[in-house]
């Protein structure tokens, strides 16, 4: 029994350094989410940190602010669900198999 604990205690370091190094390596990538053709795009790294926003000249010109907004919100949205389907198929190898509630 105790070599069993031993053995269990070393595959919990071991997956909980390969889950920092997976984290590490989903806080470098960068993912970008547009809206309308590249109209408007936002540049977003895996720590959720927005790095960069681009409004095309020509929608910036036509001063609707309104649909504007929508576009912003759109690249947002999208930039959000890429960074959070990333986050779920890198991380989820380790937290799927853990049976801890509000995991």
């Amino acid at each position: 029994m105790r070599g069993n604990m031993k053995n269990m205690m070393k595959q919990m370091q071991k997956m909980q350094k390969d889950m920092g190094q997976a984290q590490e390596k989903l806080e470098q990538k960068t993912f970008t989410g547009v809206a309308n053709d590249d109209l408007v795009k936002i540049t977003m790294n895996g720590k959720r940190e927005v790095q960069d926003v681009k409004i095309k000249e020509d929608i910036a010109e036509m001063g609707d602010s309104e649909f504007l907004e929508d576009l912003v919100l759109l690249a947002l949205n999208d930039v959000l669900q890429q960074v959070e389907n990333e986050t779920e198929q890198v991380m989820g190898k380790y937290t799927n198999n853990l049976n801890i509630p509000g995991m």
